[in-house]
């Protein structure tokens, strides 16, 4: 049914490899629909909340208002943030789509403290609800309608790749949760007298405020600088190791400017003796495949690799069991290795996981250290980094 949706209001043409996906038509049709539906589910419950006299009713009524509003403030996100880029913004304005989510987040954090405070307020002066069967039937008509706006946002921001539309998922299942447990204290409340309304609505701001938290963290990380997911980065390694011209990768970064607005950039090792025009068209070549395959845009740095010395790789190999034996979650990078007056210099990178307890000076001492023990003719020239991905 939600495919079929998509297709009649445009947002998705053709199938299979020949889809193409419209993000901005997706993107507001997905928050239209919300703003409809929780609109909807706003003006039923809080009519039903105000006959029934329920607190948690009203609270569950206003989450589907701030929800609603959320669903206004993502769609102006997605507006700016499809506007191409200017002389301000080169690489456009996709974060602003982070920055609408932020809003919602803040929102919705604001809404669960106001009804935290009238649940409080409750549990001291309870009141025994009335309840109808229209209460009961708009309290069950908005889990189905909650359930089905769960799976609809999941489908599609997981089809455009938002953040913003799979955090509405997650903020949607809770609803669900939230409006179930409204329903149980009102029935509790008609059948067998229990004052539970302002306890469930307790559980019900608990809920929008956990999501409402949660939300934020992960849009705080994604402005402030998340990593790349690990299925993003491991495709970049498996693509280029589809070119034999290219030995492999390091020092990957990946810098988001919103969805679908990445930018990549990594150091290929290439063999030193290879004939330099000819690396620098695989290298061209890369960068536009890659282009062309995740849609981000790419810059590759070229980085010469000695391998058909022997003298070199067995030093290579000794350096590389040295920095395995002083640690076994460091790597090591861009070896070279040059002949002063009495002494070889072994310069390289060290890679030390950022969640190391290693101070980066500490490990290249250490590594030189145990370098210099065991060949006394060799210098260690060292940089240690921490990994970007």
């Amino acid at each position: 049914m939600i495919s079929v949706l998509l297709r009649l209001f445009g947002c998705v043409r053709g199938k299979g490899e020949y889809e193409k996906i419209d993000r901005e038509k997706c993107a507001s049709f997905a928050t239209g629909t919300g703003i409809f539906i929780n609109a909807l589910l706003f003006a039923a419950k809080l009519t039903a909340g105000i006959l029934a006299a329920s607190v948690a009713v009203v609270s569950d009524a206003f989450n589907n208002a701030s929800d609603a509003v959320s669903s206004l403030v993502a769609l102006v996100g997605f507006k700016m943030a499809a506007k191409a880029g200017d002389k301000e913004h080169p690489l456009g304005h996709g974060r602003m789509e982070y920055v609408a989510g932020l809003i919602v987040d803040m929102l919705v954090i604001l809404v669960g403290a106001e009804l935290l405070k009238s649940s409080v307020t409750s549990i001291i002066h309870p009141e025994l609800p009335s309840i109808s069967a229209l209460t009961v039937a708009f309290l069950c008509f908005s889990l189905l309608a909650k359930s089905w706006l769960y799976v609809f946002y999941k489908k599609v921001g997981k089809k455009i790749n938002s953040v913003a539309l799979k955090g509405a998922a997650t903020d949607s299942i809770s609803d669900v949760v939230a409006t179930f447990v409204v329903l149980l204290s009102a029935l509790c409340g008609k059948y067998f007298g229990w004052k539970i309304d302002g306890v469930a609505g307790l559980l019900v701001a608990a809920f929008i405020l956990f999501s409402g938290v949660k939300a934020t963290k992960e849009t705080v990380d994604l402005l402030v600088g998340a990593p790349p997911s690990k299925e993003f980065v491991n495709n970049i390694y498996q693509f280029v190791g589809n070119y034999p011209e290219i030995l492999g990768i390091h020092d990957v970064i990946v810098h988001d400017y919103g969805p679908g607005k990445l930018v990549v950039s990594f150091h290929a090792e290439v063999p030193a003796d290879d004939d330099i025009n000819l690396a620098h068209e695989a290298i061209d070549r890369l960068e536009e495949d890659i282009h062309e395959k995740f849609g981000c845009l790419v810059t590759v740095h070229m980085d010469p690799i000695v391998i058909h010395d022997e003298i070199v790789n067995d030093m290579r190999d000794f350096v590389r069991n040295v920095v395995a034996q002083t640690d076994e979650t460091f790597t090591m990078h861009d070896f070279r290795m040059t002949y002063g007056k009495d002494r070889k210099n072994l310069i390289f990178d060290l890679s030390v996981p950022i969640e190391s307890k290693w101070v980066l000076a500490d490990a290249e001492r250490a590594v030189a250290a145990k370098i210099h023990e065991l060949r006394p003719d060799c210098y260690a020239v060292i940089r240690a980094e921490h990994p970007l991905v």
